[in-house]
């Protein structure tokens, strides 16, 4: 099968890219490596540095000749960041997203497979967060993320392209950034203590996430490519279905901590993954515990 994965590079998406070569797909891959590694790229890839915002200029869609599945990892990440800067964020997470929805219709992808959100669901008790449950975005980043999920379902409709979202909770594990606007609550903890500074903790420290491992969220992006159970649009929760509080995580890596000022941000996120088990026959495995603590052996961080 030929497939091409937008944001290769990128922490989810050279995950995918190396799962998908091993076994035994032809991949392309478009990074613009604005936060996507050189070094993450696989060499047996087919690698196209392209922005997705710039695909409609004249030939730079022509790499979607021939692919059968299309996995739109490629974003602007991060509800902060989309708060300071909005337009662009948009440019990128729904113009962009355009951009590639139409691609595939133009050279005959068969399935798109999304990268939507958690964040769409805000701020809510309604716990565990169900695809059923009302959305109400609470920045930027998650307004975007949805709309890309809106985007899906119409062109499934309009198109007759078989188009699937996953809204994926909290991803951590191999590549995540440890630093700048992009990393994720694991990686800023880890770049802290590295640097021997305290864990900077956002209000008390209560708020708490369903860590979803990268590999889990590999797997459910490769069941939904081949899934005849979906493909009409449908938006599939990819998380834990557990959850813990910013406080847990840093008592797991140990070292001083400092709060601060809370920030925008739910209070927790919790996912109803029965959906993925129906549809997918999908199941995360990867134990968060046991990872945190390899994880922090690895980095030397071990006390």
């Amino acid at each position: 099968m030929r497939v091409l994965v937008t944001g290769g590079a990128g922490f989810v998406g050279s995950n995918l890219v190396d799962r998908l070569i091993n076994d035994g797909n032809d991949v392309v891959i478009i990074d613009n490596l604005s936060s996507g590694k050189k070094e993450n790229i696989n060499p047996k890839a087919e690698f196209h540095e392209v922005d997705i915002c710039d695909l409609h200029i004249k030939g730079l869609c022509s790499m979607f000749e021939g692919v059968d599945v299309v996995f739109h990892t490629a974003a602007l990440a991060r509800v902060q960041p989309s708060i300071d800067d909005p337009v662009q964020f948009d440019k990128v997470n729904v113009g962009g997203t355009l951009n590639v929805l139409k691609a595939s219709v133009d050279y005959g992808v068969k399935r798109f497979v999304y990268s939507a959100s958690s964040s769409a669901y805000g701020d809510t008790d309604n716990l565990p967060q169900k695809e059923t449950h009302s959305t109400n975005p609470i920045s930027p980043y998650a307004a975007q993320k949805m709309i890309g999920e809106i985007y899906c379902r119409m062109f499934c409709q309009v198109y007759d392209i078989e188009t699937v979202s996953l809204r994926y909770f909290n991803v951590y594990g191999e590549r995540q950034s440890y630093e700048g606007a992009y990393a994720l609550v694991m990686g800023v903890f880890a770049n802290q203590l590295l640097n021997g500074k305290p864990m900077t903790i956002n209000g008390d420290g209560e708020q708490r996430r369903d860590f979803t491992y990268v590999g889990d969220v590999v797997d459910a992006n490769v069941r939904a490519a081949t899934s005849d159970k979906v493909g009409s649009g449908e938006v599939i929760n990819i998380g834990n279905g557990d959850n813990k509080s910013v406080n847990e995580l840093a008592n797991l890596l140990g070292g001083e901590r400092v709060h601060r000022d809370p920030v925008i941000e739910p209070k927790a996120t919790l996912a109803d993954n029965s959906k993925a088990k129906e549809l997918l026959g999908w199941k995360p495995k990867q134990n968060f515990n046991e990872w945190v603590t390899n994880w922090k052996k690895e980095l030397g961080l071990w006390k």
